[in-house]
Order: C-alpha cells, then sequence, then structure tokens
C-alpha cells in the first residue's frame, strides 16, 4: 500500500488517484486541493492544467507546472484552515538543491458545471 501523498490515511489508490485518473471528481474544494498536490508529487500535469479554472489557465502552463512538480521532492502537506471555497494549506518539499521549502498558500476554488476548480491563490 503505498500512504496518499495529501497526508490523509488512506491509500493513494483509495483516496486522490481516482480523481487524478477521472474515476471520480472531487467532492469539495478541500478534497480537489488534497488530489491536486498528490498530482503535483505525482508528475500528473494534465490533472493539473484540467482542474484549474478557464478563466485563470492561460497563467498556468503545462510545461511549467511539469517541470516544478519533476524538479522538487514533495514531502507532506499541512491543511491549515478550509471554508467551503478556500483552503490554507502548507506544502513542504525539498527544491533542485534539496533545500527544504515551505509553500504558503491561501487557495480559492470554484463549483461549476458539477466540478471543482482551483482559481487562484494568495502566496
Amino acid at each position: 500500500m503505498v500512504p496518499c501523498y495529501c497526508g490523509s490515511n488512506l491509500s493513494f489508490e483509495n483516496c486522490c488517484q481516482p480523481c487524478i485518473i477521472g474515476i471520480l471528481k472531487a467532492p469539495t474544494a478541500e478534497a480537489l486541493m488534497r488530489s491536486r498536490y498528490s498530482a503535483f508529487a505525482t508528475g500528473e500535469a494534465d490533472y493539473l492544467v484540467a482542474t484549474t479554472h478557464s478563466s485563470t489557465r492561460k497563467s498556468h502552463k503545462k510545461a511549467d507546472i511539469l517541470n516544478w512538480s519533476q524538479s522538487n521532492q514533495w514531502i507532506k502537506l499541512e491543511v491549515l484552515a478550509a471554508t467551503v471555497t478556500t483552503v490554507t494549506f502548507k506544502a513542504y518539499y525539498l527544491d533542485s538543491q534539496l533545500k527544504a521549502q515551505i509553500h504558503y498558500e491561501h487557495s480559492t476554488f470554484i463549483f461549476e458545471n458539477g466540478s471543482w476548480f482551483y482559481l487562484d491563490g494568495e502566496y
């Protein structure tokens, strides 16, 4: 069993992977954020692009997402707060020089046409 990258007590196969491969839709903004973190950890850039809202998608190039995803070693996710449409979190990782980093973000999500999408974030 591979533990889920998002930090839940579930396996990746029973947590974020079904969203990433398109079997399930994330039921909440927090679930989407967790699956997006797992997508960064596994290099699933297509999912990251697809779950970014169309109004902000042009600012997120797939090649850049994939490069950032693969150049870092993702350590853990810490959700600090969540509402219906926002999630505040810290993502811990080692950069390409193996220096410890923390990405702090307050993300906003939107529910549209039956799916959650990442809209933007404050860093």
